[in-house]
């Protein structure tokens, strides 16, 4: 992998780990208003895109393609698996954090709901720290 393909990982890397940081913030108030919840919906799907520009950046590196489909969020995660970027198990945590995407991209924010969002984030650091560990710089 080059210096360039490092650097934007690194880049990424970095903006991830403070969207961690804001959502550990404020992920522990039950109390959250509408727009602040909608708020918190939207740094979670910061992370996982966040995720899937780093396994982009990989896979470019390593020349491997993709079609552009409508289901190219799910071949990204699957071709990362495939190389052996991230592992079967793994794959199958990413794809719980990509249906949230497409709800949330597809949805209304008011329909979202606090213990939904919560689920996600109470493992999002575990998830995020075993990527990392997965991930070959």
């Amino acid at each position: 992998m080059n210096k360039l393909d490092i650097d934007r990982i690194n880049a990424e890397i970095e903006n991830v780990e403070k969207v961690i940081s804001v959502i550990e913030k404020y992920s522990n108030r039950e109390d959250l208003s509408e727009l602040e919840l909608a708020g918190l919906a939207t740094y979670i799907h910061n992370f996982y895109n966040g995720v899937e520009n780093i396994i982009k950046q990989i896979l470019k590196s390593k020349s491997v393609t993709f079609k552009d489909s409508p289901s190219w969020h799910r071949d990204l995660l699957l071709s990362a698996s495939e190389n052996n970027i991230i592992s079967e198990e793994f794959y199958e945590v990413l794809l719980k954090f990509l249906s949230f995407r497409h709800f949330f991209v597809h949805s209304y924010s008011f329909i979202l709901d606090y213990k939904e969002l919560k689920s996600l984030i109470d493992f999002m650091p575990d998830i995020w720290n075993s990527f990392k560990s997965q991930i070959d710089l």
